[in-house]
């Protein structure tokens, strides 16, 4: 499967730049793609100003990734703020080309933000397929929680996507929570930040990541905006787990 990752700052609770912005980079992807990844609250950056800036899952910003992933016959995802039964999410949306839509509501709000001041966790996880790969979003600070993210027998994925606007000044958390779940999972990680200063006056410096299911990094860029496709075998993620079965081992729980 081709995935095209996508580094960029973003303007500061505005909407209609952002999205001109992304649809300006996404056109410019000649290779081909059947997956392309924007960061976290892609449309406005990391604000709480959730009530201003939310809108329906029939919204305008829904509405143009639904024609962006038609265009580009690629599966198009990120995160946005989305108003949905008079509450406020933190949403991870996930659109493919025919239209079908799946969401994940971030589980770990970012209190040291006061993001749990602002929006209501999601109490689910979710599994996407596509092109043979069964797919686990999640988002930013539910990157910190390794229970949430374990793959186990019953709840088994290939790739993880994390979708962030994570700040430079905990970057080295970032790097190595993000090898760290492709180690234990045994599963492809693509860890997708947003660069620049956003509106609280807080740098971010990138950083999106590639690893595979060894643990080896595939790719690992900083500062600057890039938007970068690679493929990924799922032939070598079945190899590597028949040769080293560590989920055999692995401990039964229940998530509460």
């Amino acid at each position: 499967m081709d995935i095209t990752l996508i580094q960029s700052k973003l303007y500061w609770e505005n909407k209609e730049q952002n999205v001109a912005h992304f649809e300006q980079l996404i056109n410019g992807i000649e290779e081909h793609t059947d997956l392309i990844i924007l960061p976290e609250m892609f449309a406005t950056g990391f604000t709480m100003n959730a009530s201003t800036y939310a809108e329906k899952m029939d919204g305008k910003v829904i509405d143009w990734m639904k024609k962006i992933s038609s265009k580009k016959k690629a599966s198009l995802c990120g995160s946005l703020i989305i108003e949905d039964d008079n509450k406020y999410y933190n949403r991870f949306i996930f659109i493919e080309p025919n239209g079908n839509i799946h969401h994940y509501d971030k589980r770990h709000l970012f209190r040291m933000g006061e993001e749990n001041d602002h929006y209501s966790r999601g109490n689910g996880r979710i599994i996407i397929e596509q092109n043979g790969f069964k797919i686990f979003p999640v988002v930013c600070y539910d990157l910190r929680f390794p229970v949430w993210l374990r793959r186990t027998k019953e709840f088994d994925y290939d790739l993880m996507i994390v979708v962030a606007n994570w700040p430079e000044r905990r970057n080295l958390a970032w790097k190595n929570l993000l090898q760290a779940r492709a180690i234990e999972n045994q599963t492809y990680v693509a860890g997708v930040n947003r660069v620049g200063e956003d509106g609280s006056a807080m740098y971010h410096s990138g950083d999106t990541t590639l690893i595979d299911p060894k643990g080896e990094i595939i790719c690992q860029t900083a500062h600057d905006a890039f938007v970068k496709t690679f493929t990924i075998n799922k032939t070598m993620l079945d190899e590597w787990r028949r040769s080293f079965p560590v989920i055999e081992d692995a401990d039964y729980f229940q998530i509460g």
